[in-house]
């Protein structure tokens, strides 16, 4: 019976001297005072300490944050999110208006025409679909994208990019040098 839960719960509750005993022998024993119990539990965590055991935590050395309870009811919710970096929990409303900043970034990192078709369709099915939902929230403001339109202005941002980093990778013509120049100089007088 010595792996039985119970004993186990009763041996922690009493401290780790404590021997186990059948539920009359505890009924009788006197209970632990809270100095004493508070006592058990600084020992553990020096005895925890010691083996290392808080080493290497993910917050080690760093303050901790104040938190205002009464005034963002919400507090752990923002905590959470900020920790584990949980994004596109918007609602439809915003989160459109977000992808819409960003879309032009977006396309010009794409490479084909194709990708670049399909990701407006699927941009403006989006919009759609959030003009078309019920569910209250802020309105739907962003406006539809011409498909065509933003494929010839993607063309054009491409071909510029290009102009630029060719320009950047043309060598300037080799200047003669002056010897040569100078030679060149008196074989015209001759």
């Amino acid at each position: 019976m010595a792996d039985d839960p119970r004993h186990r719960a009763a041996r922690y509750r009493q401290g780790p001297d404590a021997e186990p005993a059948g539920d009359e022998a505890e009924a009788s024993r006197p209970q632990r005072r809270p100095e004493d119990q508070a006592l058990w539990v600084d020992q553990q965590i020096r005895a925890a300490m010691a083996r290392g055991e808080f080493d290497d935590l993910p917050m080690a050395g760093k303050p901790i944050r104040h938190i205002d309870t009464r005034s963002d009811p919400d507090w752990w919710l923002r905590q959470f999110i900020e920790r584990e970096n949980i994004t596109g929990v918007l609602p439809e409303a915003l989160q459109l208006r977000k992808d819409d900043a960003v879309l032009r970034d977006e396309l010009d990192g794409l490479r084909s025409e194709d990708a670049v078709r399909t990701a407006l369709e699927d941009f403006n099915r989006r919009i759609v679909a959030a003009r078309r939902q019920l569910q209250g929230g802020p309105p739907v403001v962003t406006p539809l994208r011409d498909v065509e339109a933003e494929v010839d202005a993607w063309r054009e941002r491409r071909a510029a990019r290009f102009a630029v980093r060719d320009a950047a990778r043309t060598p300037a013509p080799p200047r003669p040098s002056v010897t040569r120049r100078a030679w060149d100089r008196l074989r015209r007088r001759a």
